[in-house]
């Protein structure tokens, strides 16, 4: 059981084993956790290595403890034959099992769905990499930065005829979690009425191909390749970044007939707002640097908060371009409780999406420490003595 009061919540009942490091598999067990599941992390002596990317406080890093959050981590060394035994009771003792290591790890360790599903037949076992645990390039390693680019997100991003641009963010393997999390409960529901687990095959190159709209279509059946927009998006106009008086930019999105013409009549161009020949979005985008053109020019005139006031006002989406500093000041962000502070030890975090209304999640406390919960663990779900876990800790199994 978990040690959180997790009964309101959706997933409670669940026990989740996580044996993936760094972001893709763990982001898909912090989401199971956040909304009740019972996680498990496994971490490998020393602990995940993001424990040690990015802005640190108290020798741990801050994206680790929002990631690691509601996890009970557990160190146990899967080099060793004793700490692969280990790991397989927790994982047959489970409802999902969560894995990212390059295809054929697990196998290797006698972890495989196959060697787990004949002493627990409804085990879900996801299993997150680059590029699938199928095809020819099902060994190659799969950073995010690679599947974004294979999968044709980076051809995308930045300014036509320049180096692609990447966010900066891990989106690829953040979507790829999502994905995975979304396989997971799909393979839940079906065991609801089977009785029967089943492997759910994420490949990150996949999950971005799911964000790439019509893309793939267009090129198939047009002959039309799409490529980098800078600040704005192809076919959809206008919808872009404009710079203000006070130097920050608001974007703003106008591309229906109606909300285009609001634009422009509070931009003070009555004369593009009754063209006959911008009432639909394809007369838009044919003059589409006419129409940002103008856009700028009343917007440059206006401070970021002047802008937005008038449009808002006007009802057209627009919002400034915000940095981190900027989301903890909103008082909206406030007021919805989107920044959540973990009771534990005060850590700032986002709260995770969506918002449910009667069973909603929570952080019942960031990233613990590596080890933090190896004893408690294997004695409440494994029954093993203290002596047994003392002479696990002893001989460096566990940590």
């Amino acid at each position: 059981m978990s040690t959180s009061n997790n009964d309101a919540r959706p997933l409670a009942g669940l026990c989740v084993l996580e044996m993936g490091q760094l972001l893709a598999a763990p982001f898909a067990g912090m989401m199971l956790g956040y909304f009740g599941a019972e996680v498990i992390k496994i971490e490998p002596p020393g602990g995940d290595a993001i424990r040690t990317w990015r802005g640190m406080e108290n020798g741990t890093s801050l994206w680790f403890r929002s990631l690691g959050r509601n996890k009970r981590s557990v160190v146990i060394d899967l080099r060793t034959e004793e700490g692969r035994g280990l790991a397989r009771k927790l994982a047959v003792k489970s409802d999902v099992l969560l894995e990212n290591f390059r295809p054929g790890t697990m196998e290797a360790w006698g972890l495989g769905p196959d060697d787990l599903f004949a002493e627990a037949p409804g085990l879900v076992y996801a299993r997150v990499s680059g590029f699938g645990q199928t095809g020819p390039y099902r060994s190659r390693p799969g950073f995010a930065s690679v599947c974004e680019a294979m999968a044709g997100l980076r051809h995308l991003t930045g300014n036509e005829g320049e180096p692609p641009v990447r966010t900066n963010l891990s989106l690829g393997d953040t979507v790829g979690g999502l994905h995975a999390m979304i396989g997971v409960l799909l393979a839940l529901e079906e065991r609801r009425r089977s009785g029967k687990g089943q492997v759910v095959d994420v490949a990150l190159t996949e999950s971005v191909l799911n964000l790439l709209e019509s893309t793939l279509p267009e090129a198939e059946r047009l002959g039309v390749v799409r490529g980098p927009s800078g600040s704005g998006i192809t076919g959809i106009a206008p919808s872009n970044a404009y710079a203000c008086a006070c130097g920050r930019l608001v974007v703003i999105g106008a591309n229906t007939t109606k909300l285009f013409q609001a634009l422009m009549s509070v931009a003070g161009r009555p004369d593009l707002a009754e063209d006959p020949s911008l009432a639909d979005n394809p007369g838009r985008v044919a003059r589409a640097a006419e129409i940002d053109a103008a856009i700028g020019a009343w917007a440059r005139g206006l401070t970021a908060a002047e802008a937005t006031s008038a449009l808002v006002e006007a009802g057209v989406p627009v919002g400034p371009v915000y940095d981190a500093r900027a989301i903890l000041d909103d008082p909206h962000f406030r007021a919805r409780g989107v920044i959540e502070r973990a009771d534990d030890d005060g850590t700032v975090v986002t709260k995770v999406a969506p918002v449910l209304g009667r069973t909603p999640g929570r952080t019942d406390w960031v990233g613990p420490d590596a080890g933090a919960h190896t004893a408690e663990v294997l004695r409440d779900r494994l029954a093993l003595t203290p002596e047994v876990i003392a002479a696990l800790r002893a001989r460096g199994v566990i940590g």
